[in-house]
């Protein structure tokens, strides 16, 4: 039997059919699609929702620099401070979902404002979490005109003097009063709580010795502890800080759940409905920028460290400290603005 050739005629179509098919399955790709394929292919905004040189702002920079290296593009921080990082994150919820702008989130922003706000409420649903990356300690400080150097003798100090001893926070419902009002019920201790607008005016004030205590983060605290202008008594950390090695953490002393409310965590979070591969993408840059080698070294003279949480529980970590917090607010009586 003889092999009949194929007319050129036919093969011609079937080559513009196998083209034809080609074409428009590329271009039966959403925008969405597409946009995830190629990115990231410019700079990316990350909106941090305080002021330069607050500790959010200088583990943003750190992450940052690894995420250049990481995500393999330039990651802008743009400062957007106000309202207690509210306006930050709103400018973030309402942001194009592309990828090109997120934002850095907080155990304030994500969990403590959306309580204390009106306006803040459903902003949670507005975003969409991508990474949790660092935790850092909080410390509690005490000025050296209270004449004590330990846990132990603060304790016996304010329970001698009830009323008599102050406290600083940065303002109402802050991590800072949740720290300082549930030590007063677990120590059974009466420190007056004093609200101020921001943690510059009360780290301020505590340094003046104008209130004799304060709950903060370590970053912003560390110069003045190793300077002797404070004195560190406690952390809230999983572990002692290199940096202060004979303060204990309220783990060690008994208190864990002192110890877990103090630990803050900042991750990152973008605006709902950025494409999954994009959240994809940027959540195994990010992790992965967190534990680079040089961006460990500088976490590690912040007194923070890389998490290595299970990025999937992220949602579930905001959904259950925003019940846990919302539990202590009612408990000092903090009604949502």
């Amino acid at each position: 039997m003889r092999n009949t050739p194929v007319p050129a005629r036919r093969l011609s179509l079937k080559s513009l059919t196998l083209s034809t098919l080609a074409a428009g399955a590329a271009l039966a790709l959403s925008p969405a699609a597409r946009a995830a394929d190629a990115y990231p292919s410019k700079p990316v905004k990350l909106i941090v929702p305080f002021a330069a040189g607050g500790s959010t702002d200088i583990v943003a920079r750190v992450l940052a620099e690894g995420m250049r290296q990481t995500l393999g593009q330039s990651i802008v921080v743009d400062n957007k401070a106000g309202a207690g990082g509210l306006l930050g994150t709103e400018a973030l919820a309402n942001a194009a979902a592309d990828g090109y702008t997120i934002g850095m989130a907080t155990v304030s922003t994500m969990t403590i404002n959306p309580l204390l706000y009106t306006r803040a409420a459903n902003l949670g649903a507005k975003l969409t979490p991508v990474a949790n990356l660092v935790t850092m300690p909080s410390v509690y400080m005490v000025h050296p005109s209270l004449g004590v150097n330990s846990f132990e003798a603060f304790v016996a100090k304010a329970k001698a003097q009830p009323k008599q001893i102050s406290g600083a926070v940065p303002g109402p419902g802050t991590l800072g009063h949740l720290m300082l009002a549930s030590s007063n019920e677990t120590l059974k201790t009466d420190i007056l709580v004093v609200p101020y607008r921001g943690n510059g005016p009360a780290l301020n004030d505590a340094l003046a010795g104008m209130v004799q205590v304060m709950p903060d983060q370590l970053p912003s605290s560390l110069p003045h502890i190793k300077s002797g202008k404070l004195i560190a008594v406690a952390l809230a950390s999983e572990s002692r800080s290199p940096e202060l090695p004979n303060v204990p953490t309220f783990k060690e002393l008994g208190y864990n759940d002192l110890n877990q409310l103090g630990i803050s965590w900042f991750g990152i979070v973008a605006p709902k409905n950025t494409p999954a591969a994009i959240v994809k993408r940027l959540q195994e840059a990010a992790v992965k920028a967190a534990h680079l080698p040089d961006v460990q070294k500088r976490l590690k003279t912040l007194g923070a460290t890389p998490t290595d949480m299970d990025q999937s529980q992220f949602a579930a970590q905001i959904t259950a400290q925003t019940q846990r917090h919302k539990v202590l607010l009612d408990k000092a009586g903090v009604k949502p603005e």
